[in-house]
């Protein structure tokens, strides 16, 4: 980063001063830009089948964020930590259910059973992630999908008539303000998801800048070496287990309110790997790479239904038009294509077209 020298009346030199580069107001820029969207009434052909702040681009949008910030919550785990965990659906499941049978079931108002659910679902990781830490590597991964399998098999029975089965739970708006019900006020859903996305973001970089992100970072690379300074690997393992559950459990609330209810497909082991998938596409520990991987992933898997079922999908021959019109294939395609290039995911997109910077004029 470029400095310059205060210099004082006498004439001696103080410490160098640091220049605010334009870089460091991106994401500030993008903040403002989120929330200013609802207000633009611009059509993007191709990208959106409405404009930008019709209710319908503006549920998909949330949902982008939602799972962008459930991404986030999982690389505090498996890129910053070093943990595969194969049932963190358990807990985004967990914060859906949670708040759709607090407020149907039970009557609570809905930022009491959000509050709960979140908590509850904090409780419930880290209840169980002091059993699966005990075991490492592939153990430990088949320890969090059995987790996740009992609670995928506990919803599906429901039992006592509390989760719905395999219909799902709908959500009794009587609990919900007002304010967030109905089409007409999907763009305060969309103002609140992007309220959990920044949460979201601060809780896992604030972690990630303080003393226990180091450590956890130490963890990831040589785990034995923390334990021979005299940390406790388990206790801060632990710790990151706990808060990417609070995490998962926050965006799971968001996401009940988004479709109205709860339905048994979040608990499903496939979801866990869809973040997996997620993380490495935008850049495992990086820094904005899981959002834009979780944002990306989310926009791909909701258009290319629509992409697949268009004329001009129809129009190809069919040893084109059959593949096409999969979206899971065309997601795999992409997802393959961006390992290969992409290794370090689409965080690392600069860094790897960084040499082309040498061939641009500067025009300074």
């Amino acid at each position: 980063m470029m400095t310059d020298t205060a210099v004082t009346p006498g004439g001696t030199s103080t410490r160098p001063r640091r220049k605010l580069h334009p870089a460091r107001f991106g994401p500030l820029v993008v903040l403002v830009v989120l929330i200013a969207l609802p207000y633009w009434s611009i059509e993007i052909p191709g990208v959106f089948d409405a404009a930008i702040n019709k209710p319908g681009t503006l549920q998909l949008l949330a949902l982008c964020l939602v799972f962008g910030a459930l991404a986030t919550g999982y690389d505090l785990l498996f890129g910053r930590t070093g943990l595969l965990s194969f049932g963190h659906a358990l807990y985004f499941a967990a914060g859906v259910y949670g708040t759709d049978v607090l407020v149907t079931k039970a009557g609570y108002p809905l930022w009491q059973a959000v509050i709960l659910a979140v908590v509850g679902t904090a409780t419930i990781a880290a209840a169980l992630g002091a059993i699966a830490l005990r075991t490492n590597g592939i153990a430990f991964a088949m320890v969090t999908l059995a987790f996740a399998q009992v609670g995928a098999i506990t919803i599906g029975r429901d039992p006592g008539g509390v989760t719905g089965g395999e219909e799902g739970l709908p959500m009794d708006t009587t609990g919900v303000p007002d304010a967030l019900v109905g089409v007409t006020n999907t763009v305060n859903l969309y103002w609140l998801a992007v309220g959990v996305a920044v949460v979201t973001v601060l809780i896992v970089h604030a972690i990630a800048d303080a003393p226990a992100g180091r450590v956890l970072a130490a963890i990831r690379d040589d785990e034995r070496r923390v334990g021979v300074l005299g940390l406790d690997p388990y206790r801060y393992k632990l710790f990151a287990f706990t808060v990417a559950g609070g995490l998962a459990g926050l965006a799971g609330a968001m996401y009940a309110l988004l479709i109205g209810g709860a339905t048994p497909h979040v608990a499903a082991s496939d979801q866990t790997l869809t973040l997996l998938v997620m993380v490495v596409l935008g850049g495992p520990g990086t820094r904005w790479g899981p959002l834009i991987g979780g944002m990306l992933f989310t926009y791909l898997d909701y258009r290319l239904v629509s992409f697949g079922r268009s004329d001009a999908v129809d129009s190809l021959p069919g040893v084109l038009s059959g593949p096409l019109s999969q979206p899971l294939f065309v997601l795999g395609t992409v997802f393959i294509l961006a390992v290969y290039f992409f290794p370090g995911g689409l965080a690392g997109l600069r860094t790897r077209l960084g040499p082309l910077a040498r061939w641009i004029p500067d025009r300074r």
